[in-house]
């Protein structure tokens, strides 16, 4: 039997996961539920995932056994009241609000709500998403299965310490922007070199997943990949010693470390 599962939030993470349950047999259209506070949205994600619009948060609850809050962070201080009446032993809430902690959650909602947290990423739109998650005070082993269950549909998806979400959301979750970064640059540097933009944008564009698929294929590491690809006194050496004299390596450490400390602080403000 497949997962009776309702949406909060008809955005794009909400239209990734939709597509992924229901394309992995874990949930039929039909038992979907949808709803957003833009009519418009919520219609047309049921219609694109083959589910009903819900017309409510009390609606879309009383439907759907497992909840996937989906809303922007911003708005969950107005969402989780309006769930908390509706709100079930029977509920499994899965967050994917950027920054908010369980506690918060489990705080506005009352009682004690069965909640996972979740930290998933953009190429979820493309079923080669990499989401982390994390349990809450109530949430049972059973229900942290369900939850990778769910978001392994579209990519992978790991078990964390909650404490560790923060780094997650540094690393993977802002990740795609710094490779998205990386890749606009190279095309810069491809132009400089004479190509034209749209030859730089597909030779980069094709570097970068060629790459990312080797790295998963191979039992060799990121490390001993890249050696094996950088001969002696050639032109890889080159470009890699001006990247090690630019402080690349530091630099990127420090973009994950910022992220991390702004999670933190966004977490602070929503607990």
């Amino acid at each position: 039997m497949g997962h009776r599962i309702g949406f909060l939030g008809a955005g794009n993470m909400a239209t990734a996961l939709a597509h992924g349950f229901v394309k992995a047999g874990l949930a039929d259209g039909a038992d979907l539920a949808i709803y957003d506070i833009v009519a418009e949205k919520s219609a047309q994600l049921a219609a694109a995932a083959g589910a009903k619009p819900a017309g409510s948060v009390a609606e879309t609850l009383k439907r759907a056994e497992t909840i996937v809050l989906a809303v922007k962070p911003q708005n969950a201080a107005e969402l989780l009241p309006e769930v908390a009446p509706g709100a079930e032993p029977r509920h499994l809430f899965i967050s994917i609000l950027a920054g908010t902690p369980t506690r918060a959650i489990e705080t506005r909602i009352g009682g004690s709500p069965r909640v996972v947290r979740v930290m998933p990423n953009t190429p979820a739109l493309v079923a080669e998403g990499a989401s982390a998650l994390a349990r809450g005070r109530w949430a049972t082993a059973a229900d942290l299965d369900t939850a990778l269950e769910l978001f392994r549909s579209v990519g992978i998806a790991v078990a964390v310490q909650e404490e560790q979400l923060d780094a997650v959301t540094g690393l993977s979750g802002s990740g795609p922007a710094y490779f998205f970064y990386l890749m606009e640059a190279l095309i810069e540097g491809g132009c400089a070199a004479g190509l034209d933009r749209e030859t730089a944008t597909a030779l980069t564009i094709q570097t970068a997943l060629g790459a990312g698929k080797l790295a998963r294929s191979s039992a060799d590491g990121p490390a001993a990949l890249r050696e094996k690809v950088t001969s002696k006194g050639g032109t890889t050496a080159a470009g890699l010693a001006a990247l090690r004299e630019g402080g690349f390596e530091g630099l990127v450490k420090r973009c994950v470390a910022a992220a991390v400390a702004r999670s933190k602080e966004l977490g602070k403000a929503a607990g």
